[in-house]
């Protein structure tokens, strides 16, 4: 077993399955024409995978290699710059991976440990801000024992850090061209994944062609794949229609969703597959806001959210309420927020504020980002302003933004509240706890809450059977529900629509819900 600290991982995933009608297309006769175009709503913030824990993810994938990684179908690390790693003592504290032989980058460069210690001791150098240094904080130091062997040394136990090398953030870079301490600059990218980028446009599209010596777990069934930028999702739908694009990954809206569930005449020619996702949307308050940081005020917005009507108004069937930050189908989850707050409730949230001394209309701002996860962003945040308005205790207004200026302005602490979503980094409960609490997490807010950070997350992370952190987990959800930093809103399911002559759709997501482009492939005879 390629894991020996990771042998029952699979109970991390009570119910996610990463296939939906496998008969959907067929194995044979691709070939063909041999490049393919995918839309996307979802553009890297960055190039520089020590800067990016994000979308950019989406882009990494495909064109880095990270030590191991998540195969279709997968629920543990499979080799894939490494031919194998392994705890190398009882406490699972030193983890040690020996690379294949003969790895190169696109630019001619060695893969050898040294570029792998290099890779990921620039990302805690850097320390970027919203960059993936959160997920490091178990790492001692890193040794290139020998030309093909690197030693990881934990600080504590740790029986995930496997899947946090599994993880993008983890990307390969040449030394000689990504500085040690500095993030790269050039509008470059130089990888030894499935694909090269042979060229990028910020906002429009991303060139890759198949990488000859590439050597890891993917089979390429394609030449080379165009990814085009959207904002609009109507406008990208379009181009799948019009076959300017071949596929879409992110950004299809609950009504595409629904008219090609239709099947409609003039749609006869897409395919939609679905898969059951473990991505999630929620609201962060900031702490600092004099509203917004004030518990009452986040209690009694928790107590009249009707998560259900924002579903069945906006999403149409294609997501369901979440009462938790971790998800159903993931080990541990539970429906916190719906046992402590119940169905929504003025009255309830009046007497939250009164207790509190707060007899006013509370003014909040909402902000979202405009451009990251779909169009149907801005029609969610107008039901939650609706909502929140009626109840005669709020007073809301909702601003959105381009997802570079959004990221900057909530990293800033500019927002009194704002709406994210967490694709996650890897199919555990650790993973959507863990980046959101502490002094430097995911959210760009400081979260400091001893118990989970010092007492849950390292008991937790001794155990090897992931499928036993239940009591951790379960403890930790209690916390966030009591403090009401983050408010989760629904669970939603994932969507890859194609021209019918496109095959490999239904393998296409990885356990990270992250678009493996190598999958896809233009049938040949259709």
């Amino acid at each position: 077993m390629f894991y020996r600290t990771c042998l029952q991982a699979a109970a991390a995933l009570a119910s996610i399955s990463l296939l939906a009608g496998c008969g959907l297309f067929s194995d044979e006769d691709s070939g063909g024409e041999r490049k393919v175009a995918v839309g996307t709503t979802s553009e890297p913030s960055t190039l520089d995978p020590a800067a990016a824990w994000d979308g950019s993810w989406e882009l990494y994938r495909n064109v880095f290699q990270t030590l191991v990684s998540f195969p279709t179908g997968s629920t543990t690390p499979q080799p894939d710059a490494a031919e194998g790693c392994r705890f190398s003592d009882a406490a699972n504290k030193v983890l040690e991976c020996k690379l294949r032989s003969g790895l190169t980058f696109t630019n001619g460069e060695k893969l050898d440990a040294a570029a792998v210690k290099h890779s990921i001791d620039r990302i805690r150098t850097i320390d970027a801000q919203g960059g993936p240094v959160g997920l490091l904080g178990s790492l001692d130091r890193i040794e290139a024992t020998d030309d093909r062997t690197v030693t990881f040394r934990l600080k504590t136990s740790d029986a995930t850090f496997p899947f946090i090398l599994a993880t993008p953030a983890m990307s390969i870079v040449p030394p000689s061209e990504y500085p040690a301490d500095k993030l790269r600059e050039d509008g470059k990218l130089t990888g030894s994944g499935p694909y090269a980028l042979d060229s990028y446009a910020k906002g429009e599209h991303a060139e890759l062609s198949r990488f000859s010596k590439y050597k890891g777990f993917a089979k390429i069934q394609n030449d080379a794949v165009t990814i085009r930028y959207y904002q609009d999702s109507d406008v990208m739908m379009q181009a799948l229609k019009d076959r300017k694009i071949d596929a879409i990954n992110r950004g299809l809206t609950a009504e595409e969703v629904v008219e090609l569930q239709e099947k409609k005449p003039e749609n006869d020619h897409l395919q939609l597959v679905e898969t059951v996702g473990a991505d999630i949307r929620y609201l962060v308050f900031n702490p600092k806001d004099p509203y917004a940081g004030k518990l009452a005020v986040r209690q009694a917005i928790a107590q009249v959210i009707d998560r259900g009507a924002l579903v069945e108004k906006v999403y149409h069937g294609t997501a369901e309420p979440l009462y938790s930050m971790v998800p159903k189908g993931i080990a541990g989850h539970t429906t916190g927020f719906f046992d402590r707050f119940g169905e929504p409730n003025v009255t309830k949230a009046r007497e939250i504020l009164e207790d509190a001394g707060i007899t006013e209309p509370v003014p909040l701002s909402f902000w979202y980002t405009t451009d990251r996860y779909g169009s149907s962003t801005a029609p969610e945040f107008a039901e939650l302003k609706r909502q929140l308005d009626e109840t005669g205790l709020f007073k809301i207004t909702v601003q959105g933004k381009p997802w570079s200026e959004f990221q900057a302005g909530y990293q800033a602490g500019e927002y009194p509240v704002f709406g994210r979503g967490w694709f996650p980094d890897f199919p555990d409960p650790d993973n959507f706890i863990a980046p959101f609490v502490g002094p430097k997490n995911v959210l760009g807010t400081p979260y400091n809450s001893p118990e989970i950070t010092d007492q849950l997350l390292p008991q937790s992370r001794r155990e090897s059977d992931r499928g036993a952190v239940t009591t951790q987990f379960e403890r930790a959800q209690e916390i966030l529900v009591q403090d009401v930093r983050l408010l989760p809103l629904w669970q939603g399911k994932l969507y890859v629509a194609a021209n019918e002559e496109i095959g490999g759709g239904e393998r296409a997501l990885d356990p990270q819900t992250v678009m493996q482009m190598w999958e896809l492939y233009r049938k040949k005879s259709w």
